[in-house]
């Protein structure tokens, strides 16, 4: 049962990523035709919208976007302890977020969780490892495991009970739960824009770092158990 879970064994994790490249126009050849086949699926807002108006949604796609964030927090006695993975260069960021899975997360009652998680964060990092002949962590390799044997929450699924009509956004719930967050200074929609024209990654961490404490806090609301307080978050 929820109540049940140990918080201590979590770690909570968030990831921004970005398409892999800045431009439409600097996709290489084969895979700029990939990407046309992908973008004729790809619910559109203007009918208008062709492969290039369209490519900075490639970001959400493991095979045409990159990782440049990966935060994660979990609880060490009274802190909620955060680190932040991050930079230009994939590999190098997805080796330093694996060697904390194996070394810190990596005993029986070790869990990850993040909001719509199975859906996107945890896929899209095993996948992103899969591309730059990295081992997968255990905890994220579900290949021939028993649905019990899984080790990953996700807390949108939490939410939903077993109903699959509807998406819950982190904002929707964290309000819904009256989890008091700071004032957002951008959102995913904009992580786009930052990367590659503010070319702010600092920025971006911080955004990132917000959603995982609020993913904790969130979780903690589901088990009736007190938040985590501003003093208690330190930044590692």
């Amino acid at each position: 049962m929820l109540k049940d879970i140990k918080t201590e064994t979590i770690l909570f994790l968030d990831i921004e990523t970005v398409p892999a490249y800045a431009e439409y126009a600097d996709v290489p050849s084969a895979f700029q035709k990939l990407w046309d086949l992908k973008a004729r699926y790809i619910k559109k807002e203007k009918e208008s919208d062709g492969p290039a108006e369209l490519y900075r949604n490639a970001g959400i796609y493991a095979e045409f976007g990159r990782i440049i964030c990966i935060s994660a927090g979990f609880l060490r006695g009274n802190d909620f302890r955060i680190k932040s993975f991050s930079g230009h260069d994939e590999k190098q960021l997805l080796e330093e977020f694996s060697v904390l899975v194996v070394k810190h997360f990596n005993k029986k009652d070790s869990l990850l969780c993040a909001h719509n998680g199975k859906e996107f964060d945890f896929p899209f990092i095993g996948r992103r490892m899969l591309v730059h002949g990295l081992p997968v962590p255990a905890i994220l390799d579900l290949a021939g495991k028993k649905p019990w044997e899984v080790k990953l929450l996700d807390t949108m699924e939490l939410w939903k009970f077993g109903d699959f009509k509807s998406y819950t956004s982190l904002s929707l719930l964290s309000a819904v739960f009256d989890i008091p967050t700071p004032k957002d200074d951008i959102d995913g929609s904009m992580v786009y824009n930052v990367y590659y024209k503010e070319k702010n990654m600092m920025r971006i961490v911080k955004y990132c770092q917000k959603d995982v404490l609020t993913v904790a806090q969130i979780l903690l609301r589901m088990q009736g158990r007190p938040l985590i307080r501003d003093e208690q978050v330190v930044i590692t």
